[in-house]
């Protein structure tokens, strides 16, 4: 209304009345409604040129719409002059959008014009933008003048618009340092370190001048002279200008002792920070045998200057490098030369060629670095990632980041030259001549032949790559496991029976075994290694050749040698004598001892890390020659060694478990397998139940093959249950040393709240000068046996200040409420007295009733009541606290001087008679009861609200009458002194004898002078009331003392029960547990380590929309429904902070912080700017500050002009500290697509204003017509996502980062303040370990924030955690083999810059992009750490499908990782037990996992082999070998892993440590009662699938798993695709393989022997099938059942084609599942055949047991069955052909056709029946021999597809697989449609699923079902 006022009266003074203008347009300008116009959605060529005139426009459109109409026409006529044919895109519909806008708008606007010209109206503006200090809209607006004017021909109205330019220009945006805006007054730009790495910088003196440099107004400095010199971009010199000086100053500020002058930057500083940036490019120079070029003056005044200049050249380098910075040799290279000619350029040194002084290469034009150096390498990284193809290729075909980095490790290298040569072989790619052969300028067209190819290594997909990585592994077990063999068979029974020369013969055998061993090895070496021989050097090559000679002399000489000796008569005939110990000293002894020579080296070597170390890192020719020997030359991988201490801690652990598991696998599996084994071989079978192809074959090998194999393969896996036993116990061990759980309930936080404060103060307050933390034992018995109360006073208010900003945090996140949090708080001193801080009320509420009661039923002295409240400190405080408070109220209150001598009187005896002892003689404490009572009436009284005050005052003078009365008269003994103040004062005015009640009821009522005045004259009136009151509503008195009196003493055992979130229990119980923690002492903020956080940003979830949260989800509840009912009493706390009234904006941000959102987890990121801002002001305030600090603070942000205010100051100093960048690579495209995520990052960057986001943008420039892409800001060679895209993204947002450390945090993690609080701490781990290597990477644990919304969810947060904590504690310490697993570790940031980055990128390999970057960091001796008194908060998945996907890509992941060179080097760096730590913790976990799923395989076709063979039945009745123990172990063995209790041991042991045993007991027995066994099954599952089919067949992609948290229903459609081949079909395998045993087996094997050997079996091929629909929210609700059979149908119908997604139709998802065979190589396809050949054993063995084959064992009977498979693909080949031909035009026949098909197929079956003696148990065989027949020719001719498309018999292969995948559905569908039928079966699914949410009384049904308020 107010601004339609508003126009109307612009209009009457415009167009007075009776102006010509017409009626209408009046009209229109009237309701002129000004809409703002889309400024932000514009084509990516016009947001740099035009953006700004339409956001000015938009601010505009209400004060003057004219002006915002001038500015749009400004943008059209630049957009035209831009772009006139349109050509760019989106350039025609802007124009038309902005053209119709200006049609409507130009005739209103003339009306609404405020001037009498458009050039006035401008100028009008301008000059009051001016005014206003607008400068940039003022220079918009001055630019739109100009325009008008000269169209116009008004210049005389321009105005002298250069200052504004540049005033505007000068107030550009900055990020931290205003460098371009001239403000050199801010308060960051006067910090003193900042000042001395800016005066450095400037240090120009002495440079000699550069040719044709830029002149600009900006001051002259080191970065801008390099830029003029090289030929950088201006964008990237100011960003990595400004990235210099801070680093330079967090370095000088840091320098111990101080230096003199603080202004001047410290040399000790610039050294530092030169060492950590060039340490990798020394190591380089070094490796390669060059020298650095680093050529410092002689002058020591210039020294820094040029060091400086070394840094700076290596920064712009690195910030400009874009995908090159994977690459860190490459960027050393570059370095290499760009020094060089720096130091020529220095030295004005003079071309030998030229005659001239010496110029860069490039010169020093715009972008020249960028296109001359950038470009080239960066067009190889990205063609040979286009051969990629999108993750389908294999790895030896294309050269990836580690290829292309690994070419620079060798001295060819140099060969590229500088400037680069573009011939070179380097710059070839296999396709880029076909790709730019029509390009003039290619130096490339010919280059295809010298494609380089691998470089080092060659990711070759096979299973080898785990022989070869681990084959010291593989070789210690196979040599055990025959040792082993050998003394089993052999029966010993006493150690020194192996020195019998029969048995010692037997066990020299293993260095035949490990000759052959080594031999194997270095040919598959060899063989992996074949397609990198073209990058080899000559001595590499020679290496190779040697030790495949040396390891076949050995292969022929020890088993020659072995059986020359074996033969020898002598040796043969020597005996054993224990006396004399004589052997026979034979030629293959001889042989043995000198091929150990090299392994009793190594074992000395082993001892000694030291010298290890220095022969892999020294450059003497000697070592060079040795490591040459043993490892191949590479540049990682050198120098891993640990230290002595660590060495020996993990190696006593290793044998400690090799010793348990070898004797384990001796006695219970080796061992009581031999006689059965020896029995088999006796037995003689003569007749078996099949055509048997081998009968002469001796000892019944295949039995022994069958009863062994699994064995074999359970004790090759079985070591991974030893670890995880082992890590549990060991574990739980360091975790108790570590003090983890000290702290565990509410209850243990109350009984040690009173040593928080000194514990707070020992490790987080920094303290002046810092001494190294003594043992944790000696500081708790400082703290509880020698602290002085001084000390308490000291260390208490700085800890309350804290403790009050946690609690006001928990409030502010809604977990607790405005009463708990007055409950809470610890109040500072004010003016009213009492202690310095206060201890909160929920330590005594409780103490204070106690205490009341303990006094009323005392008898006794005074002194044992005294000491058995003291004996409580917080009894103790609560009753002092209570006096000191009430005392001070009266005294407040009371003004009278008769009332005050009174209280006085009667407070002096309180005290006198405490100080005399003689407390229970002067008081009957038996009514203090009753006068707490009283008590509590008053006080409520105080904080009542009344609306009449005289009410109130009535009350209260009413109250205090009857406490005096009852305290003088009731409890005093005696009241006489109070009585004669009365008297006294009453005998003055009235004289005589009064009563008691007469003398009290006068009190408190006076006249002005104080003497009391009579009732009557006081109810007139004529006097006033002499207490001070009414209270005043805000002030300490009101707000702290009385409000926390009325709680104390009303409040009892409800106190018990604070907090009530569960939530806010378990932060408080981490927090106190850490206190007691090891941790480095607190520096100042000032000194502290700078820090910057990273997040990647892809298109995830940013802040639930008002849609999203009110919509329901899938038919069920929406997302705040949902919220409302998980979190109810947060949902009620919101409401009370907002007094019931939020908006729309509140409850987004209250659902989105509860959610996996950016939202979220940038609030828990920035919660470390708030820590570190409050740390600052403690460091610098006193303890008498700190109440008044907070206040001084706050007033402070009403004064942000002035930067020497506090808040100013602090802000400065935290910037310097602290930056937080999100890594939003969609941001650009978000943005000029109007997509609302933008709008959220946006809000976000405004409510925290330190925030920062670096995104990509794409502009098009038009060039000859052409659209030609490109990225700007900090230009870029090319789009930089061409590698996986987390790390890429990371990496092009990492130039943008400050801090010496960086925290790379994932979208879907949390950070509270008070773990925020411990940063400064943490960062000083990279400094104070003294004596051991500083740490590169510091693991932090993590908190599943996720865990109580199902069962599943549980799952995995207690599988997550126990990772988290006990996993990664023991794999740091001891085992030193702790990389990068988790998103909170912090980087070594220097480090990382210039090692690589902080993770690898290259497509599919780097799949797991994270923990590449621990493992580079390892190879490049790199140190990690973990340490756990700090956690960062992480969200999972809750559902079934989408856990399964994490896994899926954990997998995937980690079958990559088994390819990669990074396992490769440290499998064979690695010391022997640091490699059993390493493979038992990353990819042996996955293979072991697989194991254990081909044991049940193994086990099964064995026994199937056996059953169908005859074999089994021969064993059991001839052999009476009824029970082999050995079996029954396997068995036990393979459930162990399948059931979960891998990681069931490592949970259990750490919930006991942080918990409690007895909660973690029923914890663990809850989860199996919610199916937890079932769940773990299932997940073994697809472990197994995904990480074998990897290794195999390749495919591994990143999954999205939507970390959405609702859980909602997932149709059975979904499941199918999801799970069909990685699960399902192998459950109905499973289950036809147990069919066939039960089948065959019943006759002679009892059935409870039967269930007791597959019962395991049985479990995992039921759960298999069934596990996603019991873990499917609503999977036995009728109505979903109904649902999900008509979507399945429609599914399986759909006719696929081009375009159709797999979610549409079986046809699509049936090609996208098999897509991988299509892919895969050719080795991959034969053992993919070979495995598929296993289905064809049913039909071999069960055509035999047919009846109708009358026990004819001739191989005819089986050929004949093949007759019916041709029948059966005949008849779908001919119902598909006439589907094809007739069904269209002549259905009726093509009906008829299959009718006649079906009654043939009865006939015949029916005279089979008849004629041939075929049973109905004949037809059950034979179902269960075609189908597993059926689905092997199907899976074979999926392998061979390309070839079987040729000959036009694909189709009926495709009918036959969708009647397959048809088939399985129905028989899935069947048993959940059955269940779900049956009434109760629902209800208890969801009891299962959700029990968490039913203990919490929540409301799943209506969650479920959708029954929300919205719908």
């Amino acid at each position: 209304m107010e601004s339609r006022l508003r126009i109307v009266q612009a209009m009457e003074e415009i167009v007075p009345e009776g102006s010509s203008q017409p009626s209408q347009w009046r009209l229109r300008a009237a309701r002129h409604s000004p809409e703002p116009f889309d400024s932000e959605k514009l084509p990516p060529i016009l947001v740099s040129e035009i953006r700004r005139f339409l956001r000015v426009a938009n601010e505009l459109e209400r004060e003057s719409p004219r002006a915002a109409y001038l500015c749009r026409f400004h943008a059209f006529e630049k957009i035209h002059t831009m772009d006139q044919n349109s050509s760019g895109r989106g350039v025609r519909q802007l124009k038309t959008s902005l053209l119709q806008r200006l049609e409507r708008d130009e005739e209103v606007t003339k009306l609404l014009r405020l001037q009498k010209s458009d050039a006035r109206e401008l100028e009008y503006l301008y000059l009051k933008k001016k005014s206003e200090n607008a400068l940039e809209i003022a220079f918009v607006l001055m630019e739109v003048l100009k325009a008008v004017s000269f169209t116009d021909g008004h210049e005389q109205f321009l105005p002298a618009g250069g200052d504004i330019k540049e005033k505007s220009e000068s107030y550009s945006p900055y990020n931290i340092l205003p460098f371009d805006s001239g403000d050199s007054q801010n308060a960051i730009m006067l910090l003193p370190e900042i000042e001395a790495s800016i005066s450095a910088i400037r240090n120009v003196r002495g440079l000699p001048s550069i040719e044709n440099s830029c002149e600009t107004g900006l001051p002259l400095d080191l970065l801008y002279w390099l830029q003029n010199l090289f030929g950088f971009q201006t964008g990237s010199v100011s960003n990595q200008r400004e990235h210099l000086v801070l680093l330079l100053a967090n370095m000088h500020v840091r320098q111990n002792p101080k230096p003199a002058l603080a202004t001047k930057l410290d040399d000790r500083a610039v050294d530092e920070l030169m060492g950590k940036l060039f340490r990798n490019y020394r190591n380089w120079c070094k490796f390669l045998g060059r020298k650095c070029n680093f050529w410092l003056p002689s002058v020591k005044q210039e020294i820094q200057q040029h060091k400086i200049l070394y840094i700076a050249l290596y920064l712009l380098i690195w910030g400009e490098a874009s995908n090159l910075r994977l690459m860190p040799e490459c960027l050393c290279y570059i370095f290499h030369h760009m020094a060089y000619e720096l130091y020529g350029v220095l030295s004005s040194a003079v071309s030998l060629n030229t005659g001239k002084k010496v110029v860069p290469a490039y010169g020093g034009q715009n972008e020249s670095f960028l296109r001359n150096v950038v470009t080239p390498i960066y067009k190889v990284i990205y063609e040979e990632a286009q051969k990629n193809k999108n993750g389908v290729s294999d790895h030896s075909k294309w050269r990836n980041y580690d290829d292309l980095n690994e070419f620079f490790w060798s001295t060819n290298c140099f060969k590229l030259g500088w400037p680069l040569r573009l011939e070179n072989d380097f710059f070839c790619t296999s396709f880029s001549s076909k790709q730019i052969s029509t390009s003039k300028e290619s130096p490339n067209e010919t280059c295809e032949w010298k494609w380089l190819g691998k470089t080092n290594f060659v990711e070759v997909r096979s299973f080898w790559h785990l022989f070869r990585s681990f084959d010291r592994l593989w070789t210690f077990l196979l040599l055990a496991l025959q040792m082993m063999t050998i003394m089993a068979w052999h029966e010993l029974e006493t150690p020194l029976e192996l020195f019998d020369p029969e048995v010692f013969d037997g066990i020299m055998s293993i260095f035949v075994t490990n000759a052959i061993l080594r031999f194997l090895q270095v040919v598959i070496d060899i063989s992996l290694m074949w397609g990198a021989r073209q990058n080899m050097e000559f001595s590499q090559r020679l290496r190779y050749l040697i030790k495949f000679l040396v390891a076949l002399i050995w292969a022929i000489t020890l088993p020659v040698s072995y059986a020359t000796s074996q033969g020898s008569s002598v040796c043969s005939t020597m005996q054993f004598q224990s006396d004399a110990g004589n052997f026979c000293i034979s030629l293959y002894l001889i042989f043995v001892l000198i091929y150990l020579i090299s392994n009793f080296i190594g074992v000395a070597l082993f001892f000694v890390p030291a010298v290890t170390h220095y022969i892999e890192t020294s450059s003497w020719l000697a070592c060079s020659i040795i490591s040459w020997w043993t490892q191949s030359h590479l540049y990682v991988g050198r120098g891993m060694q640990e230290a002595q201490v660590s060495l020996l801690k993990y190696t006593i652990f290793w044998v400690i478990l090799l010793s348990c598991k070898l004797l384990f696998s001796y006695h219970f599996q080796i061992k009581p397998l031999i006689e059965p084994t020896k029995h088999i071989m006796k037995v003689s079978i003569n007749t078996y139940d099949w055509h048997e192809f081998f009968p002469e074959v001796q000892n019944n090998a295949g039995a022994i093959l069958a009863v062994w194999a699994p064995i074999l393969l359970v004790y090759v896996m079985d070591t991974q249950i030893w670890y995880s036993i082992f890590c549990a116990i060991f574990g739980g061990v360091c975790g108790i040393v570590r003090h983890l759980g000290e702290i565990r309930t509410a209850g243990m936080v109350r009984s040690r709240f009173y040593s928080f404060p000194s514990m707070f103060n020992g490790s987080f307050v920094a303290h002046p000068s810092q001494k190294k933390k003594g043992s944790i034992f000696k500081d708790i018995l400082k703290n509880k046996v020698c602290k002085s109360t001084e000390a308490e006073r000291d260390e208490l208010p700085k800890f309350a200040h804290v403790w009050n900003q946690i609690i006001a945090n928990f409030r502010s996140e809604d977990l607790i409420s405005n009463r708990e949090m007055d409950m809470m708080i610890m109040p500072l001193s004010s003016k009213f007295g009492g202690t310095s801080a206060r201890w909160p009320l929920f330590l005594l509420a409780m103490k204070f009733s106690s205490a009341v009661n303990m006094a009323r039923d005392y008898v006794g002295k005074h002194e044992k009541l005294s000491r058995k409240i003291k004996k409580d400190k917080y009894m103790f405080y609560a009753i002092k606290e209570c006096y000191d408070t009430l005392k001070n109220v009266f005294n407040f209150l009371v003004v009278g001087d008769l009332d005050k001598r009174v209280l006085r009187a009667l407070f002096d005896d309180i005290e006198t008679s405490i100080r005399n002892s003689s407390t229970p003689i002067d008081f009957k404490l038996a009514e203090l009861p009753v006068l707490i009572e009283k008590v509590i009436k008053m006080v409520e009284i105080l904080v009542t609200v009344f609306e009449n005050n005289q009410t109130r005052l009535d009350a209260l003078i009413i109250s205090f009458q009857g406490f005096l009365e009852f305290i003088i008269n009731d409890m005093m003994v005696e009241g006489g002194r109070i009585l004669d103040i009365i008297d006294s004062s009453y005998g003055q005015e009235r004289g005589g004898d009064v009563s008691l009640m007469q003398h009290v009821s006068h009190m408190f009522k006076s006249d002005s002078r104080g003497f009391i005045v009579p009732f009557s004259q006081s109810d007139e009136g004529t006097r006033n009331s002499v207490l001070r009151f009414p209270l005043p509503d805000k002030g300490p008195l009101k707000d702290q003392q009385i409000k926390r009196l009325f709680l104390m003493l009303t409040v009892k055992e409800a106190a018990l029960d604070i907090p009530a979130n569960l939530e806010v229990r378990r932060r408080i119980s981490f927090f106190a547990t850490s206190l007691f923690m090891d941790m480095p002492p607190a520096p100042k903020v000032r000194n502290m380590l700078s820090l910057s956080i990273m997040t990647p940003y892809f298109l995830e979830e940013v802040k639930f929309s008002e849609d999203e949260l009110r919509l329901s989800q899938d038919g069920g509840a929406s997302i705040l429904y949902y919220m409302q009912k998980i979190y109810p009493d947060e949902w009620k706390n919101l409401l009370e902070r907002f007094n019931y009234n939020i908006t729309d904006d509140d409850t987004r941000c209250w659902a989105s912080f509860r959610g996996q959102t950016l939202s979220r987890t940038v609030r828990g990121m920035m919660y470390y700017r708030k820590a570190l801002k409050l740390q600052a002001f403690l460091d610098i305030c006193s303890n008498q500050d700190i109440a008044k600090g907070c206040i001084a603070i706050e007033r402070d942000k009403n004064q942000k002009n002035s930067q020497n205010s506090l808040a100013a100051k602090l802000d400065a100093l935290i910037d310097m500290k602290f930056t937080y960048i999100i890594s939003c690579q969609m941001f650009g495209l978000q943005k000029a697509a109007g997509d609302s995520h933008a709008q959220d990052i946006i809000d976000l960057m405004s409510r925290y204003p330190s925030l920062r986001v670096a995104y990509i943008e794409e502009k098009e420039e038009i060039v000859d017509g052409k659209p030609h892409k490109e990225v700007y800001r900090i230009k870029l060679p090319g789009p930089p996502i061409i590698g996986e895209g987390k790390p890429e993204n990371q990496n092009h947002a990492i130039i943008f980062t400050r801090g010496e450390a960086l925290q790379a945090i994932d979208m879907n993690q949390d950070n509270n303040f008070e773990e925020a609080y411990k940063m400064r701490n943490l960062l000083q781990e990279f400094i104070r370990h003294s004596g051991q290597p500083h740490p590169t990477i510091l693991g932090l644990r993590e908190h599943i924030f996720t865990g109580s919304i199902s069962s599943l969810a549980g799952f995995m947060s207690y599988q997550e955690t126990s990772f988290v904590t006990i996993g990664q504690r023991f794999l740091a310490n001891p085992l030193r083999v702790r990389f990068h697993y988790g998103h909170p570790d912090l980087f070594d940031r220097i480090f990382h810059i210039t090692q690589g980055g902080i993770s690898k990128a290259s497509k599919t390999i780097n799949l797991s992009e994270g923990v590449f970057s621990g493992f580079n960091s390892i190879l490049r001796q790199g140190h990690v750490t973990y340490h756990e008194y700090m956690q960062v908060g992480k969200g999972r998945d809750v559902g079934l499908n989408q856990i399964s996907k994490f896994e899926a890509k954990l997998a995937n992941g980690n079958g990559e990782q088994t390819l990669s060179r990074d396992i490769y080097r440290l499998g064979h760096r690695f010391d022997f037990f640091r490699l059993l730590s390493f493979y038992f913790t990353t990819v042996g976990y996955y293979f072991n996992n697989l194991i254990s799923v081909f044991v049940v395989y193994v086990f099964l076709y064995g026994r199937l082999y056996l059953v169908l063979s005859g074999v089994e039945r021969a064993l059991i009745i001839d052999a009476r070998l009824q029970h082999i123990k050995s079996l029954e172990t396997v068995l036990a063995t393979q459930s162990f892993l399948q059931l979960g209790l891998l990681t069931g041991l490592p949970m259990v042991m750490e919930l006991g440590l942080e918990k409690g045993f007895l909660s973690a007991m029923s914890n663990f027995i809850l989860m199996q009662l919610q199916l937890a066994a079932s769940f773990f099954t299932f997940s073994l599952g697809t472990k197994a699938h995904h990480f074998g089919r990897t290794i195999l067949h390749g495919g591994a992609k990143y999954r999205p798993t939507g970390c959405k948290f609702v859980v909602f229903h997932a149709g059975f459609t979904e499941n199918y695709q999801l799970y069909s081949r990685s699960h399902f079909v192998k459950g109905i395998e499973l289950i036809f393989l147990l069919s066939v045993y039960n089948l065959f087996s019943m006759s002679y094997e009892s059935s409870i022997a039967h269930m007791m050997i597959t019962y395991s079996t049985w479990f995992m091929a039921i759960n298999w099938l069934f596990v996603p629909f019991l873990f499917n929210p609503s999977g036995f609700a009728w109505r979903m059942i109904v649902e999900d059979w008509a979507d399945w149908n429609k599914w399986m119908n759909n006719v696929g084609g081009i375009g159709v997604q797999p979610e549409k139709c079986w046809e699509s998802w049936w090609n996208t599942e098999n897509a991988h065979l299509r892919h895969s190589g050719l080795c991959s396809r034969i053992i993919e055949i070979l495995l598929c050949l296993r289905f064809f054993i049913y039909q071999y063995g069960l055509v035999y047991h047919l009846d109708i084959s009358q026990k004819n064992k001739n191989i005819v009977v089986y050929m004949l069955s093949w007759f019916v498979i041709l029948a059966v693909f005949l008849l779908v080949k001919i119902v598909g052909e006439g589907s094809r031909r007739l069904s269209t035009n002549y259905h009726l026949i093509y009906r008829f056709l299959k009718l006649l098909i079906f009654l043939s197929v009865l006939a015949g079956i029916f005279t089979m029946l008849c004629v041939c003696r075929l049973s109905v148990m004949d037809l059950v065989i034979c179902c269960l021999a075609f189908l597993p027949t059926g689905w092997g020719l199907l899976s074979v001719a999926q392998t061979l597809r390309p070839k079987i498309e040729e000959y036009g018999v694909w189709e009926p292969v495709k009918v036959v697989a969708q009647a397959y995948d048809y088939g399985m559905g129905g028989l899935l569908f069947i048993p959940i449609a059955v269940l779900a039928w049956m009434p109760l079966i629902s209800t208890i699914q969801t009891r299962v699923l959700f029990n968490q949410a039913f203990t919490r009384q929540l409301q799943i049904h209506p969650i479920l079902y959708g029954k929300n308020r919205n719908r």
